[in-house]
């Protein structure tokens, strides 16, 4: 008898899975489409990053203050996590001898395909890039000569195979005192939301980063980030919150419109996940109070319990085969506890001894999404139309429009160098 009960049970669960993963692929996302005048996009950031607005939403009530009041409305005790990313100075110009200007824009390292390890090579290194005007370089190397500390070097770039949307490109350079950062460094533009409609300036190398970023991988700010200053971080180191970090590298692909008319057809990019086993498990001692600061740092720990239920079912996996699929949240056949999800992740970690958990995402998080990590969000204005709005929609159960409309009606900023929210469900 108990063991029919518990049968019915797994069927009606597993219809009840399908049911939802297909009503969230019916999405349409012009159900989230929203009037944005050019003139709200912030396309410079304010002088003081933490004066900016901050609209608090709580369990339904909307009310507005400024930025360094953060700490104010948040719980004591609560764990607050960042990511720590670093945008790279990824898009470089070169110049054919037909005098065709082409842009390459470096995404993510191919070879070698760790991203340390990558911008410390030496004589050569491969990444798949974005290619602007792609038909005028049919074939050859382009090749620009560049000052590199105090040294003239020479940097060339092959293009190889089509990857998606993405190509191989070879760079070479010929003096082994110098690495892939340093000619970034120098040779790199800090590549700037597209949607700011202007050239990236000096001031964006400071004002486009996060005051804490350190790991150097992403082509985009983590741009929640970009309002707290160091008095905001005292100020809640003061109120008792445990802030700490994941690495999260931010692609291109954040940028990419849903250009279908279903998310259903709308591929969500990689992005590559780095967490330490101290953070892993202080997400399980702060269970049921934890802060994400922006949509990256939602989709890192929402990520990680579905890893680890991917663990539970398999947990003879290898390093590069821990990946979580676009759809994997709406399919999973079993429905671990996030205290167990997270354990698995230990004790893989302690199997393999390792501290770092690197691993993959495409998790898309949209109405039907039942939240497992996050209880707290701090986040900006997003674009109508995007994925994030669908991940911010998932998170307050479809009340996305009032924080929205309320913004629009209060001269609230937005997009990257805009205003933010923090949102209490």
């Amino acid at each position: 008898m108990l063991l029919q009960i518990s049968l019915l049970f797994s069927k009606i669960t597993t219809f009840a899975q399908i049911f939802i993963m297909n009503t969230t692929k019916e999405i349409k996302i012009a159900a989230f489409n929203y009037e944005l005048p050019d003139e709200r996009i912030a396309k410079f950031p304010l002088s003081k990053r933490d004066e900016s607005k901050l609209l608090i939403y709580n369990k339904g009530n909307i009310s507005q203050d400024l930025f360094h009041s953060l700490p104010n409305y948040l719980p004591q005790d609560s764990l607050m996590i960042f990511n720590n990313t670093k945008v790279i100075q990824a898009r470089m110009h070169f110049h054919k001898e037909t005098g065709a200007l082409i842009e390459v824009f470096c995404l993510e390292p191919a070879a070698p395909s760790d991203y340390a390890l990558s911008f410390q090579q030496t004589k050569k290194c491969s990444w798949l890039c974005m290619i602007g005007h792609l038909k005028k370089w049919k074939e050859g190397a382009l090749k620009r000569e560049l000052q590199v500390k105090d040294k003239t070097i020479l940097l060339s770039a092959t293009r190889g195979q089509c990857k998606g949307n993405s190509h191989w490109v070879d760079f070479e350079w010929n003096d082994t005192s110098i690495t892939f950062a340093d000619i970034l460094e120098v040779f790199g533009e800090l590549p700037i939301p597209p949607y700011l409609n202007r050239k990236t300036e000096e001031s964006d190398k400071k004002s486009y980063q996060t005051v804490y970023s350190k790991i150097k991988g992403s082509v985009a700010a983590p741009t929640a980030g970009l309002h707290f200053t160091k008095r905001v971080l005292e100020a809640l180191s003061k109120k008792n919150i445990d802030c700490e970090e994941v690495t999260l590298h931010v692609g291109a692909g954040t940028f990419k419109p849903v250009k279908s008319e279903k998310i259903e057809d709308h591929p969500m990019h990689t992005e590559h996940i780095v967490v330490s086993k101290t953070i892993i498990q202080k997400v399980m001692q702060h269970h049921g109070s934890i802060i994400a600061v922006g949509t990256t740092s939602v989709r890192t720990l929402e990520s990680l319990y579905y890893l680890g239920s991917l663990l539970l079912q398999q947990p003879d996996l290898e390093e590069e085969q821990l990946h979580v699929s676009q759809w994997q949240p709406y399919e999973d056949s079993i429905a671990p506890t996030a205290i167990e999800a997270l354990q698995a992740i230990l004790d893989y970690l302690d199997q393999h001894q390792l501290y770092l958990l690197k691993a993959s995402t495409q998790i898309i998080i949209a109405p039907g999404y039942t939240y497992k990590i996050v209880q707290i969000m701090v986040t900006n204005f997003h674009q109508p139309k995007s994925t994030l709005l669908l991940l911010v929609s998932a998170f307050l159960k479809g009340d996305w429009k009032k924080i929205y409309n309320f913004a629009l009606k209060n001269n609230f900023r937005f997009l990257s160098y805009g205003d933010s929210s923090l949102l209490i469900p």
